[in-house]
């Protein structure tokens, strides 16, 4: 019975955290416009706080997906060495790392696009 109740929180988890945190997300901008708009009708000048540009998001991207898989590659591997079926727990460190690794492809490949236009 423990291990079908395991299995359930799992997939009820899968699910529920990417749809909360789309929900966050919208939340957050929906305020942040209604703040806005309000402002607006009081005749107050808002500031238009830019957007980062692709390049900028995609090196933040990078550097945290980067940072996070190397963070967790070397916590499995310190309890690798008293636990030796850690290591693979560790392994799977290289889907972030290899994601953020792709991120810092994408931002040198902005950048060198956004040279030759300019040039």
């Amino acid at each position: 019975m423990d291990n079908n109740i395991i299995g359930l929180a799992a997939v009820v988890l899968v699910f529920a955290v990417p749809l909360g945190a789309m929900y966050t997300f919208y939340r957050v901008r929906k305020l942040r416009t209604d703040e806005r708009l309000a402002a607006l009708a009081r005749g107050v000048d808002v500031p238009m706080v830019p957007e980062l540009n692709e390049g900028a998001r995609s090196r933040r991207y990078g550097i945290l997906l980067t940072a996070g898989a190397l963070g967790y590659m070397a916590c499995f591997s310190l309890i690798g060495r008293a636990e030796p079926d850690a290591w693979t727990a560790a392994a799977f460190g290289v889907i972030p790392l290899a994601l953020g690794l792709g991120y810092f492809v994408d931002f040198a490949l902005i950048r060198r696009d956004a040279k030759a236009v300019s040039s």
